[in-house]
């Protein structure tokens, strides 16, 4: 068994623009934006969605952050090979080829569109605000 003293708690996001990475995730994911301070000289935001929390935090005084680089499409999937996080993912209860047809018609961008990754199982990627990968998955099974 899993070390049970630990649980999830939540994914910290910088970003050149928390408001808009905030509102994106609102728009487009249905997240409700829960609380907003400054911290160390930088805004915080929290985005609650679902049972996750994302904390984007903006630019700190001195700080110079290198850009992200997102997901590559399909076609150069086997080739995105750098060290650190890769993505996050969500699972998603419904019809996510429905959500994704949503979304898309609201301009989101996908890196990978949906595909059956295995019987039962359909996913995808989305390119989110700054360089984040985000993974879709509906498991039918």
């Amino acid at each position: 068994m899993s070390n049970p003293q630990f649980s999830f708690d939540h994914i910290h996001i910088t970003s050149k623009d928390p408001k808009a990475a905030a509102l994106w995730y609102q728009e487009m994911f249905g997240a409700d934006i829960t609380k907003e301070y400054e911290l160390r000289g930088a805004p915080q935001i929290h985005v609650e969605l679902g049972a996750a929390t994302l904390i984007i935090r903006g630019k700190r005084p001195g700080e110079e952050p290198a850009p992200a680089r997102g997901i590559q499409h399909f076609e150069n999937f086997s080739s995105h090979n750098t060290w650190g996080t890769d993505h996050f993912g969500f699972a998603y209860e419904g019809d996510l080829g429905a959500f994704c047809d949503e979304i898309r018609n609201k301009g989101v961008k996908f890196a990978i569109e949906p595909w059956e990754f295995s019987p039962g199982t359909l996913l995808c990627y989305v390119a989110g605000p700054d360089g984040v990968s985000i993974e879709l998955i509906q498991r039918k099974i």
